[in-house]
């Protein structure tokens, strides 16, 4: 059974760092779209980064410059390195996998940004950024 696991997340004070991590079981961690997303209260779950296998990142023009993802593929993890974070940022922080994605139309990160696109989800970890 396909499963991810979100991990990291916690209470940190404006302009501090946070790694989080998605770790993935139950397929085979070389052919893959990761996504982050968050989702704050009252507000929808919104694309954050994506990481692809094969293709490289992706960011939200919010994040550029803060964030930064890495893979680890002998540990099925991928990192979301967070950097300079602000109180905005407070959500919960899911990841979602695209196994052995197609991309038919557009390209992989205008599907990777969306989070309807995705079959798989973590359970997501909390990121609280005070002012």
């Amino acid at each position: 059974e396909v499963q991810l696991q979100a991990s990291g997340g916690g209470l940190v004070q404006a302009g501090g760092s946070l790694r989080l991590s998605c770790t993935a079981s139950g397929f085979t961690f070389d052919d893959y779209i990761i996504g982050w997303f968050r989702q704050a209260v009252g507000n929808k779950r919104e694309g954050v980064s994506c990481i692809s296998s094969s293709d490289g990142t992706y960011y939200a023009d919010s994040n550029k410059g803060r964030f930064t993802l890495s893979s680890d593929n002998a540990k099925n993890t991928v990192y979301l390195q967070m950097n300079n974070l602000k109180p905005e940022d407070t959500a919960v922080y899911y990841c979602a996998a695209l196994i052995s994605p197609m991309v038919v139309d557009g390209t992989w990160t205008d599907i990777c940004i969306r989070p309807n696109v995705y079959r798989y989800w973590g359970q997501g970890t909390q990121v609280t950024v005070s002012s």
